[in-house]
């Protein structure tokens, strides 16, 4: 039986892809091993958001070939779509595979081993060109306990500090026949939480809507909520654009607590001079009225986001603006960047581009910053019941999950408990969140 190992860099919708892909070599009778083994072929999918991740794609392109030199070598994702030619010349490679034909990536693979790795494959098409959702079925099932599922690909946003509308090309949506049969496949398999993804989320459905009906990312929430007999416990959501988030969508969070209390909405800059540099479409005071509107009507709801530090003109004011603006926005968990001046990008070529020095200092008071805030909306929950999905077992005789608001959990238990949903009680804070005791399972 033919050996594959895969490896992923980048996003969850990476993730997500890196799974259909290994199971397409499953189902052509491939045996998948881990990427540090020695295996007949190894797939990269490569992520190209920042200069360091490409070099990182490459390092693991060589580290492939030296387990093994006669293994065929594929490269797939957003770098060879945006480098095809580059990726080209790194020694080992045989396939290259953009961000789409990723349904072609076995046969592509084969044909490479079938010419004794005479001619390189290079299947790299005009994303720019794409029109339709590459619509892959999962031919066997994730081994984690919550499942991605990818139902929209595409931006059209440009970030002046992005490059992925280039890599990934025009809006493309899943179609709801297709999220509902996915839908039963993951429940029928029985994965208890659902994470919808895609590149730009809530652009879902702008391509589908026709003859005056409109289809929105409301319409794909409802369709997996009542998919497989509406048996699936838990839907959330992926990263969302804070302007795309609908009345519709918060009614729905609301009335049915499937659908998890938990929004991750990228603010990535404090200071609306910042923003419009960026390219973003929403000032801080649009942004902060909406999450007010959010939180009052859905108590407990955690709000996570996104802040690059140290973009191109980003003064000391325009950051004391930014730390003022994240401290009475009170997030539940802030992910923060240092600006990475990315090839290619209009922000490259801005002028006062920030020190790496300051980049760093910022970082760190920032985190200082989210790190106290974090752990304020920590404290609310304390002494609290709630549902946790178990996803973990731990060396030291404990499990790890999230409740339906993204809170990690830490309680006694043993891999028995691994993908079943308990009641537990927040005792104390303990490492990244709560260690808490079982009260009851329920699945």
């Amino acid at each position: 039986m033919p050996q594959v190992a895969l490896t992923t860099l980048g996003c969850k919708v990476n993730q997500f892809e890196t799974e259909v892909m290994e199971g397409l070599f499953k189902a052509r009778g491939y045996e998948v091993v881990n990427f540090d083994q020695h295996a007949d072929v190894y797939v990269i999918n490569t992520c190209s958001v920042t200069n360091l991740g490409e070099k990182k794609s490459r390092q693991l392109i060589r580290r492939a070939s030296r387990q093994n030199p006669e293994a065929i070598i594929a490269v797939a994702g957003c770098y060879s779509q945006l480098s095809p030619d580059q990726v080209s010349q790194i020694p080992g490679v045989d396939v290259i595979v953009g961000t789409q034909d990723r349904a072609k990536i076995v046969e592509l693979v084969e044909a490479a081993a079938a010419n004794n790795r005479a001619a390189q494959v290079n299947a790299v098409s005009d994303i720019m060109h794409a029109k339709e959702f590459e619509d892959i079925p999962l031919f066997s099932m994730p081994g984690r306990k919550r499942a991605f599922l990818k139902i929209q690909e595409g931006c059209t946003n440009f970030c002046t500090y992005c490059i992925i509308p280039y890599a990934r090309g025009p809006l493309r949506s899943r179609s709801l026949a297709s999220i509902a049969a996915e839908t039963e496949k993951l429940v029928t398999a029985g994965f208890s939480e659902i994470v919808l993804t895609g590149i730009h989320l809530g652009a879902f459905g702008h391509d589908l809507s026709s003859d005056g009906s409109e289809i929105t990312l409301v319409e794909a929430v409802e369709t997996v909520l009542n998919a497989g007999g509406g048996r699936l416990m838990r839907l959330r959501l992926g990263s969302l654009e804070s302007i795309e988030v609908s009345d519709k969508l918060v009614a729905l969070m609301q009335t049915d607590k499937r659908l998890c209390p938990h929004l991750h909405l990228p603010l990535q800059a404090g200071d609306d001079r910042i923003l419009k540099a960026m390219n973003r479409h929403y000032t801080t005071a649009e942004y902060q009225e909406l999450i007010h509107g959010i939180k009052a009507h859905v108590p407990g709801i955690a709000i996570t986001t996104d802040i690059i530090v140290g973009f191109p003109g980003e003064t000391e004011g325009m950051f004391e603006n930014t730390l003022a603006f994240v401290n009475k926005m009170n997030f539940a968990k802030v992910h923060i960047f240092p600006y990475s001046r990315r090839t290619g990008t209009p922000a490259a070529k801005f002028l006062g581009q920030v020190s790496e020095a300051d980049k760093k200092r910022r970082v760190l008071r920032l985190q200082q910053l989210a790190e106290r805030k974090s752990s304020e909306f920590h404290q609310l929950f304390l002494g609290q019941y709630h549902d946790v999905l178990f996803e973990t077992a731990e060396a030291s005789g404990s499990v790890s999950g999230l409740t339906n608001n993204y809170l990690r959990v830490h309680a006694p238990g043993n891999q028995e408990c691994v993908g079943k949903i308990a009641t537990v009680k927040l005792e104390r804070l303990y490492q990244d969140g709560f260690w808490g005791q079982i009260s009851e399972y329920f699945s």
